[in-house]
């Protein structure tokens, strides 16, 4: 199969124009057409074999995830997603594999209504490139740069869970075959907080979303808003099998495990109610774990207020 009936037998054919996208693949450029009064939010992901997931991975769950992790971004920022492009290294030509991946990819671009509009294909080592369009008001999106001193600091949905995963394959933590299977799915196939990231415009001050583990990702709010927090460690909202784990283990996976893609959001403490709707009508759960303040530095605490130090670190791709 040539490079161009790939393109054409997996992935043009499953695409049609729209007002938003008058000109999609098949041609130099896309176009894309955003509404009068918004902002274009752009963001790309790649997701490399032997690095983001494992030889042999399941292609529709990698479809999934694929798409996924760039929808995580619009959710952090508040936007609508309208289009994605895809970059995709191939070492061959697998028509059975091409299928279950952009199965897996689709199926989620149509929970969201979010077109493919373009990209590449070429031969060499599995690499995904996505790059994804989203759509926000003007001046709505929330910043990384915007939290304020004394913003309450929450996070959506449970963490942990996909470390767990990755830590029962490499043998580094002993687990049921239940428990390694529920797990599982936090890590192949993480849902992107859309709705609730939608529900949070003019209510959030600042958010992010949890890619590389909630110490490392929360950091990046307080070096952009010139801010401190704390943290209470003990309320963070543990997944159902890292609930099952000692403490220790508990405390390291919530706080610094990756592949949750859960958002970490600030807001003020006046708006609590406003939060709290927002996370009903978005079907998400949410929990307060702590508060943004003027003190440099990231603090931990327990249950009694007693300070908490740990020396592990979330993820970093050229240091782990």
């Amino acid at each position: 199969m040539s490079e161009f009936e790939l393109i054409q037998l997996f992935f043009t054919e499953r695409q049609a124009s729209t007002p938003t996208i008058p000109l999609g693949i098949g041609d130099d450029c896309a176009l894309l057409s955003p509404r009068a009064g918004t902002q274009l939010a752009i963001s790309t992901d790649m997701l490399v074999e032997g690095r983001h997931f494992f030889a042999g991975a399941d292609p529709k769950l990698l479809g999934h995830k694929s798409l996924a992790v760039n929808l995580s971004d619009l959710a952090a920022m508040g936007a609508m997603p309208l289009a994605f492009t895809l970059a995709l290294s191939l070492p061959a030509a697998d028509t059975a594999w091409l299928r279950d991946f952009s199965d897996g990819m689709f199926a989620l671009a149509a929970q969201h209504q979010c077109q493919l509009m373009g990209g590449d294909t070429t031969k060499g080592p599995l690499t995904i490139c996505i790059t994804v369009f989203g759509e926000i008001a003007q001046g709505r999106a929330l910043r990384r740069d915007a939290a304020k001193s004394g913003d309450d600091i929450w996070v959506s949905g449970t963490l942990g869970d996909a470390q767990c995963a990755l830590a029962g394959y490499l043998n580094q933590q002993a687990l049921s075959a239940s428990d390694l299977e529920q797990a599982a799915s936090r890590l192949h196939k993480p849902v992107p907080r859309i709705s609730l990231g939608l529900a949070l415009q003019g209510i959030a001050h600042a958010a992010i979303d949890l890619s590389d583990g909630l110490i490392g990702d929360l950091k990046h709010i307080l070096h952009k808003s010139g801010l401190g927090a704390t943290i209470w460690c003990d309320r963070l909202p543990l997944g159902p099998v890292l609930q099952k784990q000692v403490q220790a283990i508990q405390y390291e996976f919530a706080l610094a495990g990756g592949d949750d893609y859960e958002l970490c959001f600030t807001a003020p403490r006046a708006r609590r109610d406003d939060v709290l709707a927002a996370a009903r009508l978005a079907a998400t759960p949410v929990t307060r774990i702590g508060y943004m303040q003027e003190q440099s530095g990231l603090r931990m605490v327990d249950a009694q207020s007693n300070a908490r130090a740990f020396s592990f670190q979330s993820f970093d791709h050229f240091q782990s």
